[in-house]
């Protein structure tokens, strides 16, 4: 081979050390890539493949983009998976001696983008990682663009749900493991169901011993205890090597992730995907949408910072009854003061995204335009905090103390900074007159140098006599003296002479020289003191970062509080009392979303749940009736109150409930190999493990997806087993078509029958949408038939089918089931109670019994007895 370019030869060794990005590799104005990279590049961004002399016969592939627009093409690759590294010129090209130094200064990964032109303002950017350890797996989540960053651990029997169980609640776009967390089955299945981008991270750097030092060497601390994380070595090892994946890619010290939280599976409720998905919290089922979701109805923050936290809220609901009745006071308090709620929403509306906006400061990549934004984003924090002054209840007294005005870098800011900067840092123009007097200097310069000039002119002439003296200009001496040579005799000693022409000679003075300089070198020193200046500038507000990450948190906190006002105030929704009590009492429960979309035409229901007589309610009713609705809607309710929200509902009394479940629906997951029923049976699987009788179940059409018999078997067996506090003992609505299971109320202790009213006019029905007690005696499935439109003659046929059926009347067989099944639980209980006296008796003989007075033979023979008695209990 022909020697290569020494630029390629530079191309080659930094495209080595990041074999799996793609390299933006920086060529003045442009980024290049080549090769492969070119290739792949020109085709996912659309732009003209080229070539490159490189030292060899063939050109190198070669496409790129202008530098100051690139932003836009890498968060189009990113999003497509790819990593992006990007290689700048690290010294001035003007002082290079050779081939221009170039480095990496960052990797963009799906998980560490930071263009706010590219995320979702409303939601958290996570970067993940999962490791997993012989004892147990540790899971850790940070969002790059906020600091946000905390970790957990839990045991292995736990790692398959509740691995999901995290994914499902902070989505992150991308995830980083150890090697042993791949080789575990649920690594499989995240990459299938949820389609993240999985990165790899070397091994090592998980160690409990490396993974320590990283953290404890980045937030200058000598131990972890303080993190909450003395014994947590798993979880450790998970944030240590995710902190280090960051450092290594971002090639910044990331100050501004200056905290480390260790979270547990009691601080919040635990929502698995398929009640995240079934509830549609943040978004529909089937468009993927806001829109339609509990989010978008409870969603009237003024800020982005509020709209990611009250998502949050959403997302994992409180489970301290204290907690959410702080919540609830704040709320109430915003509620029913209007001026006191206009007044923060005023302020609010001020606010930029500086939560954001500071993780940029501490990576050094904010423009001027970005510090103008923080500038008045916190100018209106001291009218803020007035205003919080006047609030009563405790939550926003606590705001009230610790909303921090940040007057210092409003001010710092507002004097340096000029009203409307540029978008560009390294061509002037951010700077006001009267921050520096050096660069007030030189902007002088540029601005009268022509008129100092004439005036330094001028006092030459006066002084020197000579009336024909003249200043000028050109490129090889720059600023100069003439001097006719009729006027030699009168030039002064300290004209230096530079040049001598025909009829005329040229001098320079100091005072010329130190003139000349400031003139002709001030644009291109403005612009160099500018970003300078700017820099320091930035750098002071850094150095801030924690107090501005608590008062973004502050701000976040009373926007998602006012929203939760605002919407209870619209919506005539009411304060729920909630306590660490057993009951779900509503009284004319309303479905949030429903109610909305249908502009106040819902019809409202009560409901009433508890651990004792009334625990499962078997639901029946025909399809379309709104036995789905309901249950939704009385889990919303739960949900809402346990987040501190008021409900839709005239009044409510929400005992805390530790996990909400759901089983609605009919879906498959193909990808997996698992049919519509598989789901659904291992949905119900989850539910049955990991249920308690804190809990609130919503079942609906149990063992639809399989014959009338197994179905029927099946949804009751499941109903026998929550009924039964040995096992489950939940509170539970259970919708079904199968009326065969009313049988059990009456039956089994905690059950209660409801359903659906209708009003059948002729072959037609009307759905009145209200819940009563009893169960329904028929599905109405051939009128709702009839309803959808299928032809006349398939109604009519089943019609006839339906009548034939009936004939068999498997009802009469699940009464003789109901009426077994009773007597096999009272023969169970009889025989309990009779195996309790018998162990009683035996307890008791045994304590009577003088051990050391018996001889061997007699304790023998007295072992025997006791034998033959507890085997005939």
């Amino acid at each position: 081979m022909a020697k290569i370019t020494p630029m390629m030869e530079q191309y080659f060794a930094i495209k080595e050390q990041y074999k799996h990005c793609l390299l933006f590799f920086r060529l003045g104005d442009f980024y290049e890539m080549f090769f492969e990279d070119a290739v792949i590049a020109s085709k996912e961004l659309e732009i003209t493949l080229t070539g490159k002399d490189w030292g060899q016969e063939e050109r190198a592939p070669m496409c790129g983009v202008p530098f100051h627009s690139a932003d836009g093409y890498i968060a189009r690759l990113v999003e497509k998976g790819y990593h992006v590294a990007i290689c700048e010129q690290v010294e001035d090209p003007k002082q290079a001696k050779g081939i221009v130094k170039r480095e990496v200064i960052r990797v963009i990964t799906p998980g560490t983008v930071l263009d706010h032109t590219v995320l979702d303002e409303s939601k958290n950017n996570y970067i993940m990682s999962i490791f997993g350890g012989k004892n147990g797996y540790g899971l850790s989540v940070c969002d790059v663009s906020t600091g946000e960053f905390q970790t957990t651990e839990f045991p292995t029997i736990l790692a398959a749900s509740r691995i999901l169980d995290e994914v499902a609640r902070f989505s992150p776009a991308e995830v980083v493991c150890n090697e042993a967390f791949l080789e575990h089955p649920v690594a499989k299945d995240l990459k299938e169901r949820f389609r993240i981008a999985f990165s790899d991270v070397d091994n090592r750097m998980f160690a409990y011993a490396t993974a320590k030092d990283t953290l404890e060497h980045h937030f200058h601390v000598s131990s972890l205890d303080g993190f909450g994380l003395a014994k947590k070595e798993i979880a450790v090892s998970a944030a240590g090597g995710l902190l280090w994946y960051l450092l290594e890619t971002q090639k910044n010290d990331l100050e501004h992730i200056s905290v480390l939280k260790y979270y547990t599976i009691g601080d919040f409720m635990p929502l698995d995907v398929a009640s995240r998905r079934n509830l549609e919290l943040t978004e529909t089922m089937r468009e993927k949408n806001k829109k339609g979701s509990l989010l978008s109805v409870l969603d009237e923050t003024k800020t982005a910072m509020g709209a990611r936290t009250l998502r949050k809220w959403v997302e994992q609901p409180l489970l301290s009854a204290a907690e959410i009745c702080k919540r609830l006071d704040a709320v109430e308090e915003l509620k029913n003061d209007l001026f006191l709620r206009e007044e923060i929403k005023d302020i609010l509306r001020t606010m930029f995204d500086f939560e954001r906006i500071m993780g940029r400061v501490v990576y050094q990549t904010a423009n001027a335009r970005e510090l103008s934004m923080l500038k008045n984003s916190i100018e209106n924090l001291p009218l803020l905090k007035r205003t919080l002054g006047r609030c009563k209840s405790g939550y926003l007294q606590e705001i009230y103390e610790k909303l921090d005005p940040l007057e210092n870098i409003h001010d710092l800011i507002d004097q340096a900074i000029v009203e409307d900067p540029p978008f560009s840092v390294r061509e002037g123009g951010m700077i006001k007159p009267g921050y520096s007097d050096e660069l007030d200097t030189y902007t002088k310069a540029k601005t009268e140098g022509k008129a100092w000039i004439e005036q330094m002119e001028e006092e030459e002439r006066e002084k020197t006599g000579i009336k024909n003296l003249k200043i000028r200009f050109n490129k090889v001496f720059g600023y100069y003296l003439e001097v006719t040579k009729s006027n030699l005799e009168d030039v002064p000693e300290n004209y230096i002479r530079k040049q001598t022409l025909a009829n005329c000679e040229r001098f320079i003075t100091p005072e010329l020289n130190d003139l000349a300089e400031l003139i002709l070198g001030s644009e291109e020193k403005i612009v160099d003191l500018e970003y300078q200046l700017f820099t320091e500038i930035r750098n002071a507000v850094a150095a801030e970062v924690e107090r501005i990450q608590l008062c973004a948190h502050i701000i976040s906190v009373i926007d998602a509080l006012q929203s939760l006002a605002e919407v209870a105030e619209k919506q005539n929704y009411t304060k729920p009392v909630v306590d660490e009590g057993d009951i779900i009492d509503i009284k004319e429960g309303r479905h949030p979303v429903v109610e909305k979309a249908m502009a106040g035409q819902f019809i409202s229901n009560d409901t009433y749940l508890d651990s004792g007589d009334t625990r499962l309610a078997i639901i029946t009713g025909p399809n379309m009736a709104g036995k789905s609705t309901y249950m939704r809607q009385t889990a919303l309710i739960v949900l809402m109150a346990q987040i501190g929200s008021f409900v839709p509902a005239s009044s409510a009394h929400i005992g805390v409930v530790d996990r909400i479940f759901t089983r609605v629906g009919a879906s498959d997951d193909l990808s997996a190999g698992q049919s519509t029923f598989m789901v659904e049976m291992t949905e119900v699987a989850n539910i049955l493990h990991h249920a308690t009788p804190k809990s609130l179940l919503i079942l609906d059409e149990i063992g639809r997806g399989t014959s009338t018999f197994d179905g029927l078997s099946i949804a009751w067996a499941v109903l026998e087993y929550i009924a039964d506090t040995k096992h489950v003992g939940a509170k539970t609505l259970f919708a079904t078509h199968y009326h065969e299971l009313t049988e059990l109320e009456g039956k089994l202790a905690g059950v209660k029958n409801y359903c659906i009213a209708v009003q059948e006019q002729g072959e037609d029905i009307i759905f009145l949408r209200k819940i009563q007690r009893g169960g329904a005696d028929h599905s109405y499935g051939v009128q709702v038939a009839r309803l959808a439109g299928l032809p006349p003659k398939v109604i009519k046929r089943s019609n006839q089918i339906l009548k034939q059926l009936n004939a068999a009347d498997i009802t009469k067989k699940a009464k003789k089931i109901a009426v077994e099944s009773q007597e096999q639980q009272e023969e169970t209980v009889q025989q309990v109670n009779m195996f309790n006296m018998g162990e009683m008796q035996l307890t008791e003989e045994l304590k009577q019994l003088d051990v050391m007075a018996m001889t061997p033979i007699e304790a023998l023979q007295k072992l025997f007895d006791l034998q033959k008695k507890a085997k005939g209990m």
